[in-house]
């Protein structure tokens, strides 16, 4: 008679056996199936983000003209509430001298903004051709070659040269043509809310605090209307009471006069108030912006290539090698290269001034720091 042997302790531990056995084939049928050497942390987080980036890109391009409608209309803003209200009070303020340099000033500022951001949306970024002097490889989307510099933009569905980024707030990519233009209409900007933040500031104060009265001469009526309605909103409601007119048709017209003139003045306080809070929120930001780039120019770097190097020089930090961008000539020559001085150019005439002067080079060739060619010899290495 056969015994039967219970070795319920052996269980866990026959369990545990069979769970790896079936782990360990799963891994190698996995492997097997999706493993390269060229696998990363890195390409795992961009296969699981590729939807999200989908969806940026496929909405980017209708949100672009949205924004900058929103640009436009919100520069106009900013304008208008300078010209009816805080330049009125700059020269009932200040005298002829000051009066001028904020006039001159203020719009040497506004047609460097325009000037730059029109160049910016409206300028090619620069494409390349079929038929290149130089190329590094073959773009995997427009099946055509790519120079030194150049990346494939998904949104524009096209390749540029020396691109920088896609910029939903002009509608257009950032690239060898027009990098000058849109870092130009950054500073400029960014220059622009930090002066209306500061002339505006007494005027402001006056709108949120009412602390004083509003310093304006008598004959900018809206603005002292606006100021003093105000502060008396009980104003129109005490007149339409009281029973002094005998004229029914006169009182009506001038209540309705009152009301018209009480919505004219929270009109252009709330304007006040949005102008003053928008220009510090837009200096803010577009001074880290400028850092940014700033920084990236100092080096020779665009954004794209700044991730890039980043990944190169970890890279080889592992195998105790030092990485040089191949492209950063100091910090000074940098600059130059990027506004492109040179040939006569000067930094008064072609940069604090409105310039359409095109960038040094073609974008497709490029000089490198770290490595020159004598072209007059490469025969001779043949």
């Amino acid at each position: 008679m056969a015994l039967v042997h219970w070795r319920i302790f052996e269980l866990p531990k026959r369990l545990k056996v069979l769970v790896c056995e079936y782990f360990t084939s799963f891994r190698i049928i996995y492997m097997s199936l999706f493993y390269n050497q060229f696998t990363s942390w890195n390409t795992a987080i961009d296969t699981a983000f590729e939807p999200m980036f989908w969806l940026v890109d496929h909405t980017t391009r209708f949100m672009g003209p949205i924004m900058v409608t929103l640009v436009v209309l919100l520069t106009t803003l900013v304008v208008m509430v300078f010209y009816v209200c805080i330049f009125p009070h700059i020269v009932y303020q200040r005298d002829l001298f000051w009066t001028g340099f904020h006039f001159v000033f203020a719009h040497w500022l506004l047609v460097n903004i325009i000037f730059n951001y029109v160049m910016a949306a409206f300028t090619k970024p620069g494409h390349p051709s079929q038929n290149v002097s130089e190329v590094v490889s073959i773009c995997k989307k427009c099946i055509a070659p790519k120079p030194p510099r150049t990346h494939h933009c998904t949104i524009c569905a096209t390749c540029v040269l020396k691109m920088d980024h896609h910029c939903p707030w002009l509608n257009n990519c950032v690239g060898f043509y027009n990098h000058r233009y849109f870092l130009q209409f950054v500073f400029y900007m960014w220059f622009g809310t930090v002066y209306a933040s500061i002339a505006g500031y007494d005027v402001f104060k006056q709108h949120f605090f009412g602390n004083k009265e509003l310093i304006v001469p008598a004959f900018f009526f809206p603005v002292n209307m606006a100021y003093h309605l105000w502060n008396n909103p009980n104003k129109v409601e005490r007149m339409g009471n009281e029973s002094v007119h005998t004229d029914k048709e006169v009182d009506m017209n001038e209540n309705e006069g009152e009301i018209k003139a009480t919505l004219e003045g929270q009109f252009l306080h709330s304007a006040v108030i949005l102008q003053f809070l928008l220009c510090a929120g837009v200096a803010v930001a577009l001074g880290l912006l400028g850092v940014w780039h700033a920084r990236l120019i100092s080096t020779g770097q665009t954004s794209i290539e700044q991730h890039i190097n980043n990944k190169e020089r970890a890279r080889l930090k592992k195998k105790n090698l030092k990485f040089n961008n191949p492209y950063n000539f100091g910090f000074v020559k940098n600059w130059k290269l990027f506004f492109g001085l040179g040939k006569g150019r000067s930094f008064i005439w072609h940069v604090l001034l409105p310039s359409r002067h095109d960038p040094i080079g073609d974008g497709i060739t490029w000089e490198t720091a770290t490595f020159k060619l004598d072209r007059s010899t490469v025969l001779d290495l043949l």
